[in-house]
């Protein structure tokens, strides 16, 4: 195992080993009102992914939307629950190639208001998916001006950096690390994106015909396609021989480069569409996990309530059953569906 997983220590350390993202609580929610926020998700069900096995949550808050109370009270209630929480800005239409100066406006109000919460498990990151398109120089200069801006709040508290690129390990790999030793860099891992997401990215694609896709793409790889675009897709997709080593692969491209620099890793974000067929799905997110598992990489599932993980209806029911084929997946075995 090439790197540790952040399990605490003596100084404090979050706990950041197995997590999964709440992506509807304070991004896109059902309702803005503070009450209804306040009630999006109980604390069986908070109490039900700590029994499963997670030890943190990664949530997504939409910066436009801040409401500072209700904000603080959500992280008090998942730590409540023996969890740690990432609190991640996924701003949506924000440009900050453009506007940088948005993002520390959101830091100088954000980290005074995280002051009262314990370092040890209140773990701030900069941004959700930074673009800066051929300026990994550019986004370089804004996060380190994002971290001095949380640093002066929050000098203990560990800090989640990333690359651009979407947040990719392509942005990662481009990156010049911070001097600072209370860090952990962060990527998203999708790939590939015609299976994960059945190429979410196009539109001229029968979405029915990738769905039906095989992982790992072995020699019988095929699937039915009406269309020439989608056959086009698919024969790329299964010439790629996307498997476990390929996947391996990849990760370790991050892996080295954590290990040149001697830094952390967490791999924010991966998941697969539910409509993807289930025995891909599942033996997908399972690669992943134990590619990342086998170089030591804390992971992060997308998520609680999205359909690329464990798709837990909106708003959350009172007690939850998690899917259970999800979980063991990833390494876990709580559920009954």
């Amino acid at each position: 195992m090439l790197l540790c997983l952040l399990s605490g220590s003596a100084f404090g350390q979050p706990v950041l080993n197995r997590g999964i993202n709440i992506t509807g609580w304070f991004r896109f929610p059902v309702s803005r009102d503070p009450a209804v926020l306040a009630h999006y998700i109980g604390d069986r069900a908070l109490a039900g992914l700590h029994a499963a096995g997670f030890d943190f949550v990664r949530l997504a808050v939409d910066p436009d939307m801040l409401d500072i109370g209700s904000l603080l009270a959500a992280i008090r209630r998942i730590q409540r629950q023996g969890l740690t929480v990432v609190v991640s800005p996924n701003p949506n239409g924000w440009h900050l190639e453009t506007d940088p100066d948005r993002l520390l406006r959101f830091w100088h109000i954000l980290a005074p208001a995280l002051r009262g919460l314990d370092p040890a498990r209140t773990v701030p990151e900069v941004v959700n998916e930074p673009v800066f398109p051929d300026d990994p120089a550019g986004w370089g200069r804004l996060q380190h001006r994002v971290l001095t801006e949380i640093r002066a709040s929050l000098p203990r508290s560990m800090v989640v950096l990333t690359g651009q690129d979407w947040g990719s390990i392509a942005g990662l790999l481009t990156l010049a690390p911070e001097d600072d030793p209370n860090v952990i860099y962060s990527f998203h891992f999708y790939d590939p994106v015609d299976l994960t997401s059945l190429a979410a990215y196009r539109s001229d694609v029968d979405r029915r015909a990738l769905a039906a896709l095989p992982f790992p793409a072995g020699d019988d790889c095929a699937a039915p396609a009406a269309d020439q675009p989608t056959r086009d897709l698919i024969r790329y997709y299964c010439a790629s021989h996307w498997n476990a080593a390929h996947i391996g692969g990849e990760i370790d491209r991050a892996a080295v480069w954590a290990r040149i620099h001697r830094v952390r890793l967490l791999a924010g974000e991966f998941g697969a569409a539910a409509q993807l067929n289930r025995p891909a799905r599942l033996a997908w997110l399972q690669t992943v996990r134990l590619g990342l598992q086998d170089k030591g990489i804390a992971w992060t599932l997308w998520g609680y309530d999205d359909i690329m993980g464990l798709a837990v209806s909106r708003p959350i029911p009172p007690d939850p059953v998690l899917d259970a084929g999800v979980l063991a997946a990833l390494g876990m075995t709580t559920g009954t569906r």
